[in-house]
């Protein structure tokens, strides 16, 4: 430190702070909302923190003071250590001739309301679906539209929303012989389940839909976010995350009485490194982080990218292959893997 310019100083200093914010992020995953909800809202900015103290790394690098490079540089080595850091570097692909294909899409009512200048939404997912051929797909904010249609055998639609008509689906190649709802109380979210039988092995599969955030990209100016404005925010992302708490909670009471296999599959509006997501995952398998590449995004919040939809499975399955989807069908991306059976 004595050999730091005033400047330089004040800069370690930033660096010590943002060092201190990413050691907070690792407690995220075993602290409920309800106890701590402002460090919940922490989870969504990991990525940042991440990317933060890879710029620290090149600044110290290049002003010649190794010694303070070494500070996030044991940040980045904790973030590579426990998954933490954002970016994968090799996929996995793997041929196997008794594979399944799961499709996860959160699929914005099909652009009812012209989001997307484009009227041929409906119809370009039912021929992306088309092309893809997964064997079963499960969407969030499903809206029936005649616009949209795919010819699977077996299928299981719930409405809910406001007026009851948008929700969940699931589509499948295989007979379904049980299904049912959560029915998450005061709220539009949700989680469904069907059981399949495939090979005479019989699959549960989940989708569901975690309280939504309720913040609009298009209403956030980071920006203009004043005293008042900023306390507002994070006290509407502190409720939504006491509200995804309580569902993951119903949910998980739901799973534990499951004997079968299971692939949990949706939009968790929330990421990786939350309380909700370490809880849903716990020994299942995450089939980005088992085959898929790169950052993984599947939402963008003001060009900010975010891992908010996955697919878990069961510890039994090989995942073979991840990929996910830029298109600009809907505000997310929709995702599939491939499992060994």
């Amino acid at each position: 430190m004595k050999n730091l310019s005033f400047l330089n100083k004040i800069i370690f200093f930033i660096n010590n702070i943002f060092a201190v914010l990413f050691a907070a992020s690792f407690a995220i995953p075993y602290i409920s909302p309800k106890s701590f909800p402002l460090l919940s809202v922490l989870s969504l900015a990991v990525p940042f923190l991440i990317i933060i103290h890879v710029l620290f790394i090149l600044y110290w690098w290049l002003v010649g003071f190794k010694k303070q490079f070494l500070l996030s540089g044991l940040c980045i080595l904790l973030a590579i250590s426990f998954s933490f850091f954002p970016y994968k570097f090799k996929e996995k692909k793997v041929i196997s001739g008794n594979n399944i294909k799961i499709m996860n899409f959160n699929v914005r009512l099909f652009n009812r309301y012209q989001w997307i200048d484009n009227k041929n939404i409906p119809s370009e997912i039912s021929e992306f679906i088309k092309l893809q051929n997964p064997a079963i797909i499960t969407f969030q904010e499903y809206y029936p539209t005649k616009a949209f249609s795919l010819n699977y055998p077996y299928k299981y639609i719930e409405l809910k929303g406001n007026k009851n008509d948008f929700g969940q689906a699931i589509y499948s190649k295989y007979q379904i012989i049980n299904k049912g709802s959560l029915n998450f109380k005061n709220s539009s979210n949700n989680a469904i389940f069907i059981d399949i039988i495939k090979n005479s092995d019989t699959i549960r599969v989940y989708n569901i839909h975690l309280e939504s955030l309720g913040v609009k990209a298009e209403n956030v100016d980071l920006a203009d976010l004043d005293e008042k404005k900023s306390k507002k925010l994070l006290q509407r992302l502190s409720a939504a995350f006491i509200k995804q708490q309580l569902q993951v909670e119903q949910f998980l009471d739901h799973k534990n009485n499951c004997s079968y296999k299971i692939i949990i599959s949706g939009d968790l509006n929330n990421t990786a490194y939350s309380w909700a997501y370490h809880k849903i995952k716990g020994e299942f398998k995450d089939s980005f982080l088992e085959a898929g590449k790169g950052f993984g995004k599947t939402f963008s919040f003001n060009k900010y990218p975010l891992r908010i939809d996955f697919i878990l499975v069961d510890k039994k399955y090989n995942v073979n292959q991840y990929q996910s989807f830029d298109m600009d069908f809907s505000d997310h991306e929709p995702i599939m893997t491939t499992l060994g059976l």
